[in-house]
């Protein structure tokens, strides 16, 4: 009996002796939950101040922001009453002012052209010094202005950011696009003071109007001629230099106008894209179809100042007052003769070089001048492009056609000084001539046997 209850003090001493372990571990466990609590609330108290001190940090930026500005505002404190545009000195608002007020007190002592600053009047002065101290390292192309030579480069870099929505062409500079757009909207906001022309580009507006002035600011720098435009001049001064920057591509040929080139350049590509509207001739160039339009329509615009002759090219017009004024420019390089017209220099040179860059396409014959060619390949090609306005002859040349039409006219603009007979072709006066050459002798030796 007693051994059974000594054994069973004994379990429930054991048993006592578990209870006691597990209630040390609870409070094992409470104690490290307490601690978790605790390292909890301290992230979450860190969280808060992290938080409050990047609010804080925002706050000090957008102050230190509102101070530049402010201070910025501050520095501009001279502001225009005609637009309110403000600046920071007083220099540049007087500068600005000029624009409302049209005064332009810089005046360039080589022409009489006045500026409103002196900076632009530097720019201007780049014409004459030609100095252009900016170089593309790329292509080596020079420039008179840092800003040109930014614009330039962007060629090179492929950079045409601003896009033409309504035909999608890509454009360099965003005034470039501004320009283009005009085109589709027909938009031209500039309107000509002495007549109703309306120009999409200030630039056209004020070269126009030299027309009506007759303002010829830029002189060449080799001869007394003057030009409206510096583009105009730099070409000119060509003829002096003989400068030809623009090579053609398929040989060696250079030319002084890039236009030319382009020209040339379809003569070894075929291109004709101008069709004339009143036969099936085609042209490479649009200023070629419309000369040769006049053949058709009769058109003469240009009219001689000295006398009442018309003509229509400029170009002919030009050459034509020469017979008025006796300029002749061009001299050649190889004797003295002298000459109003370029082209008629070059052909007379190649008597001296021997140089006949015309070949036929039919034949081998060769000639020192395209007309000359031209002429010539009509004995292969059948071609009569001028019509008689009285009948339907056609002739290979003009002067033919206008040979022929005497007949119908009556005119015979060539008459005989000695008994004053006229004919409609020099070469038959020529021909009379020599029956006046016979009598005189004749007449000599009847009176010496008299």
């Amino acid at each position: 009996m007693e051994v059974k209850e000594e054994s069973e003090v004994k379990e429930e001493s054991e048993e006592l002796m578990e209870v006691k372990e597990e209630s040390e571990e609870l409070s094992e466990v409470k104690v490290e939950s307490e601690e978790l609590s605790e390292v909890k609330e301290e992230s979450e108290e860190l969280s808060e101040v992290k938080e409050e001190t990047e609010e804080l940090s925002e706050v000090k930026e957008e102050s230190e922001e509102l101070t530049f500005l402010k201070e910025r505002r501050a520095k501009k404190s001279f502001t225009c009453t005609q637009c309110g545009k403000s600046y920071t000195t007083k220099h540049k608002l007087e500068i600005h002012m000029r624009i409302h007020t049209g005064e332009k007190p810089f005046s360039c002592d080589q022409c009489s052209k006045t500026f409103p600053s002196t900076s632009v009047l530097k720019t201007h002065l780049t014409v004459y010094t030609k100095e252009k101290p900016h170089l593309c390292s790329v292509c080596g192309k020079s420039f008179s202005l840092l800003l040109y030579l930014h614009k330039h480069k962007k060629i090179h870099i492929g950079v045409r950011e601003y896009m033409c929505f309504e035909c999608e062409k890509t454009f360099t500079r965003a005034n470039s696009l501004k320009l283009h757009q005009r085109i589709h909207t027909g938009e031209k906001p500039y309107k000509c003071s002495h007549c109703d022309k309306r120009f999409s580009q200030s630039a056209h507006l004020k070269t126009h109007e030299m027309i009506h002035t007759g303002e010829q600011p830029y002189k060449c720098s080799h001869c007394d001629k003057r030009f409206s435009q510096p583009s105009h001049m730099k070409r000119h001064e060509r003829i002096h230099t003989g400068e030809k920057p623009y090579k053609c591509s398929q040989c060696d040929k250079r030319f002084s106008l890039l236009g030319n080139l382009k020209t040339h350049e379809m003569i070894h590509t075929g291109e004709q894209p101008y069709k004339c509207s009143h036969c099936d001739k085609r042209f490479s160039h649009s200023a070629h179809l419309k000369t040769h339009e006049r053949i058709h329509t009769g058109e003469q615009p240009y009219m001689c100042s000295h006398c009442d002759k018309r003509f229509s090219r400029s170009a002919d017009l030009k050459t034509h007052e020469r017979i008025h004024t006796g300029e002749q420019p061009y001299k050649c390089s190889h004797c003295d003769k002298r000459f109003s017209h370029s082209a008629n220099l070059k052909t007379h040179e190649r008597i001296h070089t021997g140089e006949q860059p015309y070949k036929c396409s039919h034949c081998d014959k060769r000639f020192s001048h395209s007309a000359h060619l031209k002429t010539h390949e009509r004995i292969h090609t059948g071609e009569k492009p001028y019509k008689c306005s009285h009948c339907d002859k056609r002739f290979s040349l003009p002067s033919y056609l206008k040979r022929h039409e005497m007949i119908h006219t009556g005119e015979k603009p060539h008459t005989c000084e000695q008994c004053g007979t006229s004919f409609s072709i020099k070469s038959r006066l020529n021909l009379h001539m020599k029956i006046h050459a016979v009598e005189k002798p004749l007449k000599r030796s009847l009176r010496s046997r008299c």
